[in-house]
């Protein structure tokens, strides 16, 4: 008993020292792959026996959104210490860069914070003998809107705000709409900053996908993931948006919430609810729970209320989906693939998630995706 005692001690000290390393040295990407803060915590880390392994080794090779790289990076660690004959490499270069990666057969599974379109689930025949790419949903997190105004500590915006905000059309920061909604703020005469992605980005997807629901007369822009508006500050990958909003006063961006630290404020959205709500894991899921499944056969693509008013939702939401074959995956990557999707799908997969500043996907949605992941072949 006295040896079991100091072998699960050791084991938990183990557990702590790989998540304390984690939390210093794991990156989060930007869609060019610039580094980011992880955020990493203890609550990352999972106790190796937990994990099936089943047949899985060799090298899995990924590629995709970075907007779940910090995620990624944390279950890695943990699926590799349990499974270690397998390598899992997720680059992380951006959902464009992912699903062309998948389309063209070099990578095992994509990230991707867009679901695949018609023309993508076309190419993604050619790789998937007898099958197609699906959508799984694995991870959800708020896009938060920072700001970096001095002696502004708490701020609440609006739909129409927000988008004449980064149109160009509201320019300073005491300008009489955000006064309206801000009436115990102490606004100063300072000019409004605001920073988008130079890059394409599923990032720049959804957070548009809001202003065009939430405000369509305030937002002419057809959406995707490339910027359309005219005018502002443009920087690379969301950690790239996050220090320029950093390094200037006056400035305002959006970017993935585990983005939104050291000395930046996050907005909170008016959305017509009793109260502002702010960026948080919690709210994410809220708003991820009232999401229609829009796929069909296996695929299990979600539609957002981007209008949303229910108490604690957050209406700046995106979905980080895995893209994986349902048919036709590679014989030699099929173990790990269903071994590490099975992982992040399951219950202490997911539970890592909010101590990240992610988001677990709902009961409701996540069982399909594992039911899916069973079957996958």
């Amino acid at each position: 008993m006295k040896l079991q005692r100091m072998n699960r001690r050791a084991l938990t000290l183990g557990a702590l020292a790989v998540s304390g390393a984690l939390a210093l040295t794991a990156c989060g990407s930007d869609d060019t792959g610039a580094a980011g803060d992880s955020g990493t915590s203890a609550a990352a880390t999972a106790a190796a026996g937990d994990i099936k392994c089943d047949d899985a080794k060799g090298q899995l090779l990924a590629d995709g959104s970075s907007a779940q790289k910090n995620a990624i990076d944390a279950w890695v660690k943990n699926f590799t210490q349990a499974c270690n004959g397998v390598q899992v490499n997720y680059k992380g270069s951006g959902s464009g860069a992912g699903v062309t990666a998948f389309t063209q057969g070099t990578v095992a599974f994509a990230g991707s914070d867009s679901a695949l379109k018609p023309e993508e689930v076309t190419a993604s025949k050619k790789v998937c003998t007898g099958g197609q790419g699906i959508d799984l949903p694995m991870v959800a997190g708020p896009i938060a809107v920072a700001y970096n105004v001095s002696g502004v500590d708490d701020l609440a915006l609006d739909a129409p705000t927000i988008a004449k905000i980064f149109d160009g059309k509201i320019t300073n920061w005491n300008d009489a709409a955000i006064a309206k909604l801000n009436p115990d703020a102490k606004l100063p005469d300072l000019k409004i900053q605001p920073y988008h992605r130079s890059d394409e980005s599923g990032t720049t997807d959804n957070f548009t996908k809001y202003l065009i629901a939430a405000t369509p007369d305030n937002w002419k822009y057809e959406g995707g993931k490339a910027w359309q508006a005219k005018g502002g500050q443009s920087a690379a990958g969301s950690s790239g948006v996050a220090q320029g909003v950093k390094q200037t006063n006056g400035a305002i961006g959006y970017m993935e919430l585990s983005y939104a630290k050291d000395g930046l404020g996050t907005v909170a959205i008016d959305t017509g609810a009793a109260a502002p709500v702010k960026a948080s894991s919690d709210g994410a899921t809220k708003a991820v729970a009232a999401a229609q499944v829009v796929g069909t056969g296996n695929d299990l693509s979600l539609k957002l209320d981007y209008t949303t008013k229910a108490e604690g939702a957050y209406p700046i939401t995106l979905v980080t989906y895995e893209i994986a074959c349902d048919k036709g995956n590679k014989a030699e990557t099929l173990p790990a693939t269903k071994a590490f999707l099975h992982y992040i799908a399951s219950e202490q997969g997911q539970g890592i998630l909010s101590g990240i500043d992610y988001a677990p996907i709902p009961d409701a949605i996540i069982s399909k995706v594992r039911t899916t992941i069973e079957g996958l072949s």
